[in-house]
């Protein structure tokens, strides 16, 4: 089966939902495709003296609600539909957890992981540099993705400010908090997402038992995932990175695994634990899947294989629409993105008004903000959901995209 685009696949998300979304025709066209986006090359001197010539973008899709927002991502397969498909789901994914920002997404083709650190420095203020003029606070405000961590944002809102000639911290955020980020920042992706599934758990009836894990991707949002899986009572028993996993049918301690990837950055090899690849791991048989990897993971070559009760997407797109629809159809309940894994935005939106303030708040504040915003946020989508009777992600894109479209209709179709 040919993959399906991920930009093809957020315009069919769109359209299984617009039955139920009380919009015009041409709102939702114009929500099809981005505002605007910006491709570049940069050219990388690598540490030997040669220089490579890298492909990049920033995608501003829909500004209705406030300034574009979205990551940056460092990946080898990154595209730019990639990128527009991204910045599409951002649209959404903020109007879904009610922040005042639109949709944007960058990204640079490039394996990060081969690069030392001096190279990684010089790409990251090479993109700075080359989106400077596409970015500002009231703008567009970039944030980490894949393979992008608060140091690239340090060297970003760096770069910035000395193109500028002027401090602007809310310019980038995910920043260590030494340069202005915000506490709770690290791990708000997933707790959030926590957050949702605690919600979701509650209302099927299965909130305070003992429910089994597997997570796919051990990234910062997979690893954190599994560190704070006790908010929710979850016992993870299989976790998997790039290069394979770990399954221990007991459960996995979150301190051995994230040591262990430490020491030898790998997972699989664990002491006490036998093997698991990427595949292996979404046909487990535990209650709760969190795919955090990458998008299209789940399809419609694989979805009948998957047992789990919840599918809690904590990655971008990880399941495509015809697997979801086999999901569907065999009673698994997805948690969709744009709601499961908007507390990184969230938090971000947090680190922006503290930036512009100067105004900056403990941690516990931080979590008790995201989590009330949060669980408004699914009281909102669960309600419209059981009302209408359609899917998890169609009531979310019903939320979001009434709430895009009321403001598109004040501020008119212009020019």
């Amino acid at each position: 089966m040919a993959k399906l685009n991920p930009h093809e696949m957020f315009v069919k998300q769109l359209e299984e939902a617009a039955p139920h979304i009380s919009a015009e025709p041409e709102y939702l066209e114009i929500l099809k495709e981005p505002r605007e986006v910006l491709e570049v090359t940069i050219p990388l001197r690598l540490d030997d003296g040669a220089v490579k010539v890298l492909k990049a973008w920033r995608s501003h899709h829909n500004n209705a609600l406030g300034p574009y927002k979205g990551g940056v991502r460092y990946h080898p397969h990154v595209h730019r539909d990639e990128v527009v498909a991204l910045s599409s789901w951002m649209t959404i994914k903020c109007a879904t957890a009610d922040l005042p920002y639109g949709g944007g997404k960058g990204g640079v083709s490039v394996n990060a992981k081969e690069l030392s650190k001096g190279e990684l420095e010089r790409l990251s203020r090479g993109y700075a540099l080359a989106i400077n003029r596409f970015v500002g606070t009231d703008i567009d405000i970039p944030a980490p993705d894949v393979y992008t961590n608060p140091q690239v944002m340090s060297w970003f809102v760096d770069t910035f400010e000395k193109v500028q000639g002027r401090s602007e911290p809310s310019v980038f955020t995910g920043k260590p908090v030494a340069v202005g980020g915000s506490l709770g920042r690290g791990d708000a992706t997933s707790r959030g997402g926590m957050y949702v599934l605690r919600e979701t758990l509650r209302e099927m009836g299965l909130l305070g038992k003992t429910l089994t894990a597997a997570v796919q991707g051990y990234g910062n949002v997979g690893g954190y995932a599994h560190k704070l899986a006790d908010l929710v009572g979850l016992n993870v028993l299989a976790v998997t990175d790039s290069r394979g996993g770990a399954l221990n049918p007991k459960g996995l301690s979150y301190d051995e695994v994230s040591r262990f990837k430490r020491e030898t950055g790998a997972i699989k090899g664990l002491k006490g634990t036998d093997p698991m690849t990427n595949e292996e791991i979404l046909e487990m048989e535990v209650d709760i899947l969190i795919p955090a990897a990458l998008e299209g993971v789940i399809n419609a070559d694989n979805a009948d294989k998957v047992k789990a009760k919840v599918v809690l997407e904590l990655a971008n797109g990880p399941v495509t629409p015809e697997g979801e629809a086999i999901l569907n159809d065999k009673g698994i309940l997805v948690v969709p993105d744009v709601l499961a894994n908007s507390g990184g935005v969230t938090v971000s939106c947090f680190e922006w008004i503290q930036g512009r303030t100067g105004d900056y708040w403990m941690e516990d504040e931080v979590h008790q903000k995201l989590d009330k915003k949060l669980t408004k946020a699914f009281q909102e989508i669960w309600k419209i959901k059981q009302e209408k009777k359609i899917t998890f992600r169609q009531a979310a894109y019903v939320r979001a995209v009434d709430r895009i479209t009321l403001a598109m209709r004040f501020r008119g179709i212009w020019p």
